[in-house]
Formats: C-alpha cells, sequence, structure tokens
C-alpha cells in the first residue's frame, strides 16, 4: 500500500513538473516576441504615417516608403499560396490515401520529410537555374512565387499527412460501409474532417515564406524598386490581366535589408517600422488562416 501511495505521489510530481516546464517555455516564447515587437515599435512607430506606406524608396530617409514592397509583398505571398497549398494538399492526400505502402512510397516520404529542412539558399539556386534560365520567366513576381511555393511545399505535404492521418479509420469505414466511393469518402468526410490540421500547417509554411530573403535575393529582387506591377484588373476587355505576374519585385525583408546596409540612423529608424508592417501582416494573415480553422473545426462532431 506505501508502495502505491509513492508511485502515486511521484507521478503527480511529474505532471507537476512537466506543467511548469512547458508554462515557463510558453512565457520564453511570449517574452521573446514581445520584446522583438516593443524593440520595434520603440524605434519604429514614429515613422509610420500614410506618407510612408504611399512612398516609393527613395536616398532621402524622410521620403522613403514602403509602398512597392508591401505591394511586392502581397502579390509574391498571394502567387506562393495559390501554388503551393493546392498542390501540397493534393501530394498529402495521395500520398496517405491513395499511394501503396511500398519502398517507393517510403523512399518519397522520406525525401519530402528531408526537403523541408534543405536551407532556403539552395531553392534560390535552383530557382535560379530552372525558373529564370531554363523557363525564361526572368526576375519576376511568378518566378518569386513559384520558388517560395517550392520551399514551403513540403511543409503543406507534411501537415497535410499528418491531419488526413488524423482522422479515425472508423469514418471511412462507415462511408465505405454506406456505398461511398474513395473520393466521395475523402471529399466529403475526411477533407473537413482535417481541414484544421492542414491550415495550421499552411498557417507555418506561409509565415516562413513572408519573411524569406535569401532565395529572393538569389533569383535576382530588386533592392530600389520605384514603379508598381502592372494592375490585375482593368477596365477594357477581357477586364483581368496577369502582366503582373512578370514585373519586377521587391519585398519588405529585402527592403529592410536595403535600410538596414546603409550607415545614418534615419534609414535603420525606416527599416524598424517596415519591420513592424511586415509583422502586422504575418499576424493579418495568420489569424484570418486561424479564422477560417475555427469554423472548420466548429462542424467537427465526432
Amino acid at each position: 500500500m506505501r508502495n502505491i501511495e509513492k508511485n502515486i505521489a511521484r507521478r503527480k510530481a511529474l505532471d507537476a513538473l512537466f506543467a511548469i516546464v512547458g508554462l515557463l517555455a510558453t512565457f520564453v516564447g511570449m517574452i521573446t516576441l514581445a520584446a522583438l515587437v516593443v524593440d520595434l515599435a520603440v524605434d519604429g512607430a514614429g515613422r509610420l504615417s500614410l506618407k510612408f506606406f504611399t512612398s516609393f524608396p527613395s536616398r532621402f530617409p524622410s521620403e522613403a516608403g514602403i509602398l512597392s514592397a508591401w505591394v511586392g509583398t502581397t502579390l509574391v505571398m498571394l502567387v506562393t499560396a495559390v501554388t503551393a497549398v493546392p498542390v501540397g494538399v493534393a501530394a498529402g492526400v495521395y500520398l496517405e490515401e491513395y499511394a501503396p505502402k511500398n519502398w517507393l512510397s517510403a523512399l518519397i516520404e522520406i525525401n519530402i520529410a528531408n526537403l523541408a529542412g534543405v536551407p532556403s539558399i539552395v531553392y534560390g539556386l535552383m530557382a535560379l537555374g530552372l525558373f529564370v534560365y531554363q523557363l525564361n520567366l526572368g526576375h519576376s513576381i511568378l518566378t518569386a512565387g513559384l520558388t517560395l511555393a517550392l520551399l514551403i511545399l513540403p511543409i503543406v505535404i507534411v501537415a497535410t499527412r499528418e491531419a488526413v492521418r488524423a482522422v479515425p479509420a472508423t469514418i471511412r469505414e462507415a462511408a465505405y460501409a454506406l456505398g461511398a466511393t474513395r473520393w466521395q469518402t475523402i471529399r466529403d468526410h475526411v477533407l473537413p474532417y482535417s481541414t484544421g490540421g492542414i491550415l495550421t500547417g499552411v498557417i507555418i509554411a506561409l509565415s516562413r515564406a513572408i519573411g524569406e530573403t535569401a532565395p529572393l535575393i538569389t533569383i535576382g529582387a530588386l533592392t530600389f524598386i520605384a514603379f508598381l506591377p502592372e494592375p490585375p484588373l482593368k477596365a477594357e476587355f477581357p477586364f483581368v490581366s496577369f502582366d503582373w505576374l512578370m514585373s519586377p519585385f521587391t519585398v519588405m525583408p529585402i527592403q529592410m535589408f536595403n535600410w538596414m546596409s546603409r550607415p545614418q540612423h534615419e534609414f535603420h529608424v525606416n527599416a524598424a517600422a517596415a519591420g513592424l508592417v511586415l509583422m502586422a501582416m504575418t499576424l493579418a494573415m495568420n489569424a484570418f488562416a486561424i479564422y477560417l480553422r475555427h469554423r472548420f473545426r466548429k462542424r467537427i462532431k465526432w
């Protein structure tokens, strides 16, 4: 009896210790993020104004703005999301639901997992050879979006596989018992129930992509650009234009790097203000994905 009480007390102590370690780890992450935001706000909040958002870069710090940078970031992330999410989800569903379990599929799975850890500069070098020189896409928004899509594709695939795998097998068996085909089971049950997990992976992947600099510099992103891409909507028929895909671009991280590399303190203030904007864009993008995930999870009734 005494041994049982000692065992229970030891387990409770371990449980309490794990809760304390988890709480400390959470606080470390929150304090680090808060310190970063406060530091950027102290340095750059005073620079934020309507003129800062609507001005092109300039050699005068007080006249410089981030118009071309935030427009470029938005368009590059749009291409990245439109390209990587459908392909990544489709690949994850195929590997988990359709692919036969043999040595070939195991080899593919291992390589996909390894690709998630490849340095981003390697993706930039590959994109430079494939998209810029072989496919002649130039130093364009399309090249940048496809490069970042390749970068985050393994993350989306792995997250999709884990989310699909988490759906109980009994749901599939019940659907098959009622005469549903495999695709009907995936479309009506597996994908809706796994959407929350898939969106979590998409959030992580896009959050990584929006802050990347090395692969975009490798493919030839500009550090000083004083014009905007062609608008996607036009007044004349066919009203939609894709010329913006082939336009030169810059993005927020590159603009920040350019300002930080200059000796004047005023440019460093601009970089801090741009960092605040980039963080706000990331949080807004994540908030939208979390909202969608919450809506899908509310529908799950197992």
